[in-house]
């Protein structure tokens, strides 16, 4: 079989869902407001002195993240379809290809690192400062990054064997990886390997590591004689569990139908995963502003300058 290697691919994008303007406006809206919301939570970080913990560090990471992930999507999303055309050229395809792969893995790993965070704070109190220091917090970030790094350039580089000699018209609104290789006209055994792999690395072992750090946390709190600090401590959860919420369970649906072969319609695919990469970058800084008292206290501060300097 000749190897055909395309100059492009066509993003088949939003244009089969109904009223797909509305929709795409409703993402830039979105992204805009994540730009503000995570930008403005890493500035409170970055110049309070009371929030230089690992635990912030870890929030700040997950900010910068989810920054990457959007940005790694939508503006090219919006470049393609903003225009005449949906062409995006090979070269480009696999450079989002990239960038999506490593941020929406780092994602991930950086909800499983704030369980960590809850795990040693709540079941090693006396320890917490010799077992979580910031350092310790820095390195752990660098390593959980440099994994993804290194699977995202074995993926990509999988993916440049392929040969597409029928369609290249890719059934999502950016180069997503799953309708790419499924498209190969040659054996692309390799890449479905890779995608389990990383759905079992990146998904998976996020997703236990968390759970069973819940289940240490609840262990330890039943274990509270006072139930006012058994609710004091659990309100210190409440935030990472929602983000918890938000970014697996869309994950969870899509990789159920795939594994359990359920037929999903094209433009429920891309709704249901244009949902799962922008939503939770956008709630993310909310959710740890509005639930964290730190934060919250440091955000009134600075409000209550602002009108003193005013009046």
């Amino acid at each position: 079989m000749t190897f055909v290697q395309p100059q492009g691919f066509n993003i088949a994008g939003f244009q089969s869902l109904l009223n797909y303007q509305y929709f795409f406006i409703f993402l830039l809206v979105v992204y805009m407001t994540t730009l503000f919301s995570n930008g403005f939570l890493m500035a409170i970080i970055l110049f309070v002195d009371n929030l230089h913990t690992p635990k912030y560090i870890a929030i700040f990471n997950l900010s910068i993240i989810d920054v990457g992930y959007s940005t790694t999507i939508i503006p090219k999303s919006a470049e393609v379809f903003l225009s005449a055309s949906t062409f995006v050229k090979y070269e480009s395809c696999l450079t989002q290809m990239f960038f999506v792969l490593f941020f929406s893995a780092m994602e991930s790993f950086s909800i499983a690192i704030l369980a960590y965070d809850r795990l040693i704070s709540i079941c090693f109190p006396l320890h917490c400062k010799t077992i979580n220091t910031n350092s310790r917090m820095v390195s752990i970030i660098v390593i959980t990054g440099t994994v993804p790094l290194v699977a995202s350039v074995i993926t990509v580089y999988l993916l440049t064997h392929l040969s597409f000699c029928n369609s290249v018209t890719v059934n999502s609104y950016y180069c997503d990886y799953g309708p790419m290789f499924n498209m190969a006209c040659n054996d692309n055994t390799p890449n479905w390997a890779m995608a389990y792999f990383s759905i079992v690395v990146f998904f998976c072992g996020p997703l236990t590591f968390i759970l069973i750090s819940y289940v240490c946390i609840v262990v330890t709190l039943l274990k509270i004689a006072s139930a006012t600090e058994r609710q004091k401590a659990f309100k210190t959860c409440i935030a990472h569990l929602l983000l918890v919420g938000i970014f697996f369970i869309p994950l969870l649906g899509i990789y159920i139908t795939s594994w359990a072969k359920i037929a999903v319609s094209v433009n429920t695919r891309i709704f249901n995963t244009s949902l799962a990469a922008a939503l939770p970058p956008l709630l993310n800084p909310i959710i740890y502003t509005l639930k964290t008292e730190e934060i919250m206290n440091e955000v009134k501060k600075l409000f209550n300058r602002r009108l003193l300097s005013v009046f």
